[in-house]
């Protein structure tokens, strides 16, 4: 069964109606997939058949914008890596940004969602530690309510999510309130382009006028189930200048809660020291960009 309802109501009483229908049939028992640029629903096809309820949002223009307030940027579902990648927004998204044209091809970007992204729940989803410096939120939608919740509580493991059959993700939110500072991203894979990270680091800083570190976000994927940040690496980073070796605070212990693993990428040692590496490149340029 395939739909592609006219606006965002429609598309939550299908989710609704389909979470409350006493199975009668085999149909009736199987959940919608929601397709919005279809980019990972389509390639997975290939390993295992097309789902067989498939509701298409691409042509929801209210999920397409980019909105700002005095306390939140609000990044709707159907916004692309190619919109991020537009759109004019703070220092502070470089990371997103960065990670924006990491994403497979340009073609990819074109079509792509930043919101799929989040719900495919790869553990190498390049969009969820740049979300994760920026305090993301995740917008759920029902057609009887709205819920957010932290991204750290959205994803729960490799391909799960904690969104319920009847709701739809329909936003991601970014308080304003970590929007200061600068941010950037790097990603190390077995080539440039077109390739499954091994590691990617994601990291925020923002200093006072005499360049003492005022807040800092530290992030890693691709080294766990689900990218974290590093909370005792970012406490440390708080009251050192940025004019200091900020790599030189980095260590071991700051990833040991990471626990990769070995996978026909890269062996779970080399993604730890990887990491380690990434995360003072990450401090190091930063810091330079912010004296």
């Amino acid at each position: 069964m395939y739909a592609q309802p006219d606006n965002l109501d429609d598309a939550l009483r299908l989710l609704r109606d389909n979470d409350s229908i006493q199975p009668r049939t085999t149909d009736a028992a199987v959940p919608w997939t929601i397709l919005s640029g279809g980019t990972d629903v389509y390639p997975s096809s290939f390993e295992k058949s097309m789902p067989r309820r498939i509701l298409d949002i691409h042509s929801l223009d209210e999920l397409k914008h980019i909105d700002q307030d005095a306390t939140r940027i609000r990044i709707g579902a159907g916004i692309t890596w190619s919109d991020l990648i537009s759109a004019t927004l703070s220092p502070a998204f470089d990371a997103l940004k960065l990670a924006a044209r990491e994403v497979g091809s340009v073609q990819i970007q074109n079509q792509a969602t930043l919101v799929g992204n989040l719900c495919n729940a790869s553990p190498a989803a390049d969009g969820v530690p740049p979300l994760l410096v920026l305090g993301a939120l995740v917008e759920l939608k029902s057609i009887t309510g709205v819920r957010e919740l932290p991204l750290s509580e959205f994803i729960l493991g490799n391909r799960i999510t904690a969104r319920h059959s009847d709701e739809m993700v329909t936003a991601i939110v970014i308080p304003v309130k970590s929007t200061t500072g600068h941010s950037t991203f790097l990603k190390l894979g077995a080539r440039k382009y077109l390739i499954i990270s091994i590691s990617m680091v994601a990291a925020r800083l923002a200093c006072d006028e005499q360049g003492v570190i005022t807040e800092a976000a530290v992030s890693v994927g691709s080294c766990s189930l689900v990218a974290q940040r590093l909370n005792t690496l970012e406490q440390q980073l708080i009251s050192q200048r940025v004019d200091s070796d900020l790599a030189a605070l980095v260590s071991a212990a700051h990833i040991e809660s990471l626990a990769p693993i070995d996978d026909v990428r890269s062996s779970a040692h080399y993604r730890e020291q990887a990491s380690l590496e990434l995360i003072q490149r990450t401090l190091t340029s930063l810091g330079k960009s912010l004296t």
